[in-house]
């Protein structure tokens, strides 16, 4: 029995890879760590910006990597274990972890700043050129 979905539409042509991307999002089930996604305010003119906020506690700089790879930002956590530490109780855990964000088309990384164990990522998009591009039409005889 062959699935259909909203993308098998004959009027939605190439739209299989945001297929894809859904699927991939819904995924992804972890909820480690904790983010929230801020809207930032800018003036008439300027891209839209967008602060995605990581609650990273106990990780430093050279713990987390950040890259964007095929339209994802893709932030990776590691923490290493001090040996030479006896604890009596941890309640915190030093574990890894990968988030992914989808980005949508044009998405751009502008910064990332860790402070306070939140690692705040800016992102922005611009608008792109809209471009209207006359077709000519050949006449066959």
């Amino acid at each position: 029995m062959t699935r259909m979905t909203m993308f098998s539409s004959p009027l939605l042509l190439g739209f299989d890879a945001m297929e894809k991307t859904i699927e991939r999002v819904a995924k992804n089930g972890d909820s480690y760590p904790p983010y929230n996604i801020e809207r930032i305010r800018v003036a008439d003119g300027e891209p839209e910006r967008l602060r995605l906020v990581l609650a990273v506690a106990g990780f430093t700089d050279s713990d987390l990597d950040l890259t964007t790879e095929d339209n994802q930002l893709v932030v990776r956590g590691k923490q290493t274990d001090e040996e030479e530490r006896e604890f009596l109780h941890r309640g915190i855990a030093a574990r890894q972890f990968q988030r992914i964000f989808v980005l949508a088309d044009g998405m751009r990384v502008l910064s990332a700043e860790l402070k306070n164990g939140l690692l705040s990522i800016d992102l922005d998009r611009p608008q792109p050129e809209k471009l209207v591009k006359k077709i000519s039409i050949a006449v066959k005889e």
